[in-house]
């Protein structure tokens, strides 16, 4: 199948601020809604404390928005990387260069990605270059805090999520549902 978009874009979302995967997975969902076929990839996620996520959920009922984790769910809460975070995240990102060269998809998210890069999981020369080389059809959606101002160079959109105030500075633990 040829991609429906004719000028793929692309995006970087970060920041501190709660609610970048949810921005990627609206404009998902729209593309989505408009019969553009979508693939997600997670970087760092996995089962949280045993529960799926409920985006997760939600997106396995659309036949054309797939989302697929490359992650172990621990990195986010224990901070430093391990040999598994490594090997998920260069296996993650081999797939996510075989997804976006496929034309098989309009947009392609990498959720967490900038994260990844953060920990040096992934190298930013390779993110970059990914970017650069593109199928011109594909449109491309990149979250996670941290996000390299150097890498805003190469995006057509670039938000940043701030955080003005949030639970957890009070001690409320992630709630099923609301942030996860």
């Amino acid at each position: 199948m040829t991609p429906k978009i004719e000028k793929g874009l692309v995006h970087i979302i970060t920041g501190k601020g709660k609610g970048k995967t949810t921005s990627a997975i609206g404009q998902g969902l729209r593309a989505a809604g408009h019969g553009l076929k979508v693939y997600m990839i997670q970087f760092m996620k996995g089962e949280f404390e045993g529960k799926k996520y409920g985006e997760i959920k939600s997106i396995k009922k659309f036949r054309n928005f797939n989302v697929i984790q490359f992650g172990s769910g621990k990195l986010l809460s224990h901070g430093a990387p391990n040999e598994t975070d490594f090997e998920l995240a260069r296996k993650g990102f081999e797939h996510a260069k075989e997804i976006i060269n496929s034309n098989k998809y309009d947009m392609v998210i990498l959720d967490e990605i900038w994260v990844a890069v953060h920990h040096n999981l992934i190298d930013l020369s390779e993110v970059i270059g990914l970017i650069k080389k593109k199928p011109e059809r594909v449109e491309l959606v990149l979250t996670g805090r941290y996000a390299p101002k150097e890498a805003y160079d190469y995006a057509d959109y670039v938000s940043e999520i701030k955080k003005i105030k949030h639970p957890y500075s009070k001690g409320l633990k992630a709630r099923i549902g609301i942030e996860f």
